[in-house]
């Protein structure tokens, strides 16, 4: 968890580049390449937090309840915590049925 700058005596790169073909060299950068595209990486984070949340790929029936989340978490500067309550508030995750569960009294 310590920062460092060599692995096994060997220097650590810490350059990638993105899908949009941006280079980010280092965490600083990444911040900044990741708030620069506040919407997009919201949108992609609600994705991938909703699909654990469902138990289930997101699918285009979600979608207008994605935007939804990334709406309301830009009105609330993206907060993380804002993030989560949309998708808890979500119709997706509010209507969910648990078709695994065992429904008879014992």
């Amino acid at each position: 968890g310590r920062w460092r700058d060599t692995d096994a005596g060997e220097p650590i790169d810490a350059t990638a580049v993105l899908t949009d073909g941006t280079t980010v060299d280092g965490p600083a950068a990444l911040r900044e390449a990741l708030v620069a595209r506040s919407d997009a990486f919201v949108t992609a984070l609600t994705e991938r937090l909703m699909t654990y949340a469902l138990g289930r790929i997101v699918t285009t029936d979600d979608r207008p309840a994605v935007r939804k989340v990334v709406a309301e978490a830009a009105d609330g500067g993206y907060r993380f915590s804002g993030i989560v309550l949309g998708i808890a508030n979500s119709a997706p995750f509010r209507m969910q049925t648990n078709l695994g569960a065992d429904t008879e009294e014992p």
